[in-house]
């Protein structure tokens, strides 16, 4: 398993880079990298022509989708979630990373692509698309290094059963020891909790500026009376 997610940041990742023009091809995440290079070179950035010797290389972390968070079902009833209901449903389908060693610390682009697909009970129109992207030292006591949540948007034209989307996210984090980065495992998915709980707190939100204006409105009523 370790060898696999240590091979390369996803089959295919030559299509995912060209549609987006940032990252190319896929390479051994086991390749010892130099400061200011990559493991699949991105287009339209310069390298530098002398590198510092006093600079540590490092080992770009391998690249896996979550367990479990490959797909996500978008249902009528958001609870149940069934094939009988089944709105939209979301999957990744291609993944890319590449490595840079700068400044004592490793920043990491995550190339993802997917699709939208239009399901018995979907329609034509914008859905959102929960994406969570983490460093994670695996071991006895797994650790989050960094993570970030996003929701991106996409929109299934009239006519059309699906769509496919693309996302590029940096990470970034101090570099560890060679022994220590050796564990980092760079993981992303779809996030449903994460993506429900930003909905609710931006509706408590709106219910409380709702709240306040009618207090208000009331407030300044009674005080002309």
């Amino acid at each position: 398993m370790e060898k696999k997610k240590r091979e390369c940041g996803g089959q295919n990742a030559a299509a995912l880079i060209a549609s987006v023009a940032l990252i190319s091809g896929c390479s051994s995440a086991s390749t010892v990298i130099n400061p200011h290079e990559t493991t699949g070179a991105i287009s339209g950035i310069s390298q530098p022509a002398s590198l510092t010797p006093s600079t540590p290389k490092a080992e770009c972390p391998g690249l896996d989708i979550r367990p479990g968070a490959s797909t996500l079902n978008i249902a009528a009833k958001r609870d149940q979630a069934t094939a009988g209901d089944l709105r939209y449903q979301l999957s990744i389908g291609q993944t890319a990373r590449e490595c840079r060693v700068q400044g004592g610390a490793m920043s990491i682009k995550v190339g993802v692509q997917g699709r939208v697909l239009l399901g018995p009970f979907g329609t034509p129109g914008a859905v959102d698309i929960p994406l969570r992207y983490a460093v994670v030292r695996e071991g006895p006591e797994p650790k989050v290094i960094v993570t970030k949540f996003k929701r991106l948007g996409a929109t299934i034209a009239p006519g059309q059963t699906r769509v496919q989307f693309i996302d590029i996210e940096g990470l970034s984090f101090p570099l560890p020891s060679g022994e220590e980065l050796a564990a980092y495992v760079v993981y992303v998915g779809f996030d449903e909790i994460d993506n429900k709980n930003e909905k609710k707190a931006a509706g408590m939100a709106k219910k409380r500026r709702r709240s306040s204006s009618s207090y208000m409105v009331e407030t300044a009523t009674h005080l002309v009376r």
